[in-house]
């Protein structure tokens, strides 16, 4: 391996692999993860971000000459605690699952002899407990664009536009990257469902809802052009889809106008969404179901949320609260 490209700051620069680095043990592996595992392109775009990561440490430690099987456990130690230093926990825990699905991924084409993060421990992450908006903010959110729309402050295309995407972010509980690549194709108006590709390429199918059909059928007839079946429903006048960028600002103009925490995005909807359907009673492996998780531990935390709102209504409402 070669040396990064120098710059007055190097720490700061973007990243340069060399390229033989990249084509030979980058790019494959980034390839199998978008085209065989099915993963987002935000996904593989933290993987590779979180190969350049390592790789600019192994610069910085005098390493990048080093092959990956001869990496000590020590090393591999110090990578992470380094790292500690500049990165908050929950992301340095998904960089080094990225990179723990490289070195897999090499050992398994007899590239590499062993995976040396293997056993190497990390910081624990502190439990924190999914943010989300009660149901009474959630219907002031949702009604947003049309007070916007009765004060013309704003264009009826995309008032509906804005509350479509809210609506399914919070009706159907979908990732915000599955919102962006829904397509009409994906919809059955009948029955009022969406089939849905999420990670991994698992799919599901995720009821809209009344109220979110209602909706939709509004958008279809007076403001979204074409509606082939490979058009994307929030797709531009161009065709293209939105992205999650834009469903983001979208949705901070929202929260502030209605005076919400700026803080909440658009996967802060689906934890509403699960939050809420828990509250009502769903049972629990309905919504892992509904969410799309893999594992029924990814959707216990909302257990935790529910319990912490009952024991808010206890204290509120018991004379022994």
């Amino acid at each position: 391996m070669s040396k990064l490209r120098q710059t007055e700051d190097a720490s700061q620069a973007p990243l340069e692999l060399p390229p033989e680095l990249r084509q030979v043990w980058l790019d494959p592996f980034l390839a199998w993860l978008e085209k065989e595992r099915r993963y987002s392109a935000y996904t593989v775009r933290n993987y590779r971000h979180a190969f350049e990561g390592f790789y600019r440490w192994l610069v910085e430690a005098g390493m990048d000459a080093k092959p990956f099987d001869e990496l000590t456990r020590r090393e591999m130690r110090d990578f992470i605690i380094e790292s500690q230093r500049r990165l908050e926990r929950r992301t340095l825990h998904l960089h080094v699952s990225g990179l723990r699905s490289f070195f897999r991924y090499w050992v398994t084409r007899k590239r590499m002899l062993r995976n040396p993060l293997t056993g190497i421990p990390l910081p624990r992450m502190a439990k924190k407990l999914p943010v989300f908006l009660t149901e009474s903010q959630m219907r002031t959110l949702l009604l947003a664009p049309q007070k916007l729309l009765e004060n013309e402050t704003i264009e009826p295309r995309t008032a509906w536009r804005d509350r479509l995407a809210m609506e399914l972010l919070y009706g159907a509980g979908l990732r915000v990257s599955e919102l962006c690549n829904l397509r009409y194709r994906d919809l059955d108006d009948r029955n009022q469902t969406a089939r849905i590709l999420g990670k991994g390429g698992k799919e599901r199918l995720c009821p809209i809802g009344e109220v979110g059909a209602a909706v939709l059928v509004r958008w279809r007839r007076e403001f979204a052009g074409s509606t082939s079946a490979t058009r994307f429903v929030l797709g531009k006048p161009d065709g293209s889809p939105s992205t999650p960028r834009e469903i983001q600002r979208m949705l901070k103009r929202y929260l502030a106008l209605v005076d919400l925490p700026a803080d909440i995005t658009p996967h802060k909807l689906r934890h509403s969404y699960a939050t809420h359907l828990l509250n009502a009673g769903a049972d629990l492996r309905l919504v892992q179901e509904l969410l799309g998780h893999t594992n029924l531990s990814t959707t216990q935390v909302y257990t935790h949320v529910s319990v912490a709102r009952l024991q808010e209504i206890h204290r509120q409402a018991h004379p022994r609260g």
